[in-house]
């Protein structure tokens, strides 16, 4: 099937909701750095959250994922990322603070420090777990590229879970979540790495592919067969 790409200004949404992605047939928010259209992206991922609609978060659509689900479902108002929010109540999304060096020595990092030392970059396999979403779509492990600096904060983990987030892989040394998702959706689904990195024209990446299935049963089941499928990048 063909896909049609719209880009969306998350501002946009922002200022007139979310009435432009009613015909949309999946929705993927990418990554980025910065506060500028956040919040539209997070009234995007509640669309798409509460409509049933195939989501796919890239590294910040996944943290705003979390921050969505934490506002909406767990009751935690005022839940951010310290990226944008430092004074944040539920910090869900935070600063890796404390990491091991080659050496095994801790380092000290914070918002004032270093851009690129404040980053986990590079590969990493990490074990999935069996029976998830990411189980189907990867197997037993992945072994996927990062650049980012924030991670989803363990502390919050447990009230997530209580509510239907589930963390589908951890790193196995640092033990931070991986990949997300929602087990009642049918598709909805958070990495905090990039396939996007290993992902060709000729050789599309089994994500991606899976993704764009979801899609093509969502369009089925709305009575919306043929033709190209819709998908709204915010």
């Amino acid at each position: 099937s063909r896909v049609k790409i719209h880009y969306v200004d998350s501002e946009e949404v922002e200022r007139s909701g979310t009435a432009m992605l009613e015909k949309m047939d999946a929705i993927l928010v990418p990554g980025g750095f910065g506060k500028r259209g956040t919040e539209g992206k997070i009234a995007a991922i509640r669309h798409a959250r509460e409509k049933g609609i195939p989501y796919l978060g890239i590294c910040l659509g996944m943290q705003l994922a979390t921050i969505e689900f934490a506002r909406n479902v767990c009751g935690l108002d005022g839940a951010n990322s310290t990226e944008f929010d430092p004074d944040t109540p539920h910090p869900v999304v935070a600063l890796i603070t404390e990491w091991l060096d080659r050496t095994g020595r801790i380092e000290r990092r914070n918002e004032g420090s270093d851009m690129g030392g404040t980053m986990r970059l590079g590969a990493q396999k990490v074990p999935v777990e069996a029976g998830t979403v990411a189980f189907s779509v990867y197997g037993p492990e992945v072994n996927e590229r990062h650049r980012h600096r924030y991670e989803v904060n363990n502390v919050y983990v447990p009230q997530l879970e209580a509510k239907g987030y589930k963390v589908s892989a951890r790193t196995p040394s640092e033990n931070l979540p991986e990949m997300m998702e929602l087990p009642g959706h049918a598709f909805f689904f958070g990495v905090q790495f990039h396939p996007e990195f290993t992902s060709t024209p000729r050789n599309g990446h089994p994500l991606f592919k899976a993704f764009v299935n979801a899609a093509l049963k969502y369009r089925a089941n709305a009575k919306r067969p043929g033709g190209t499928l819709s998908v709204v990048a915010a």
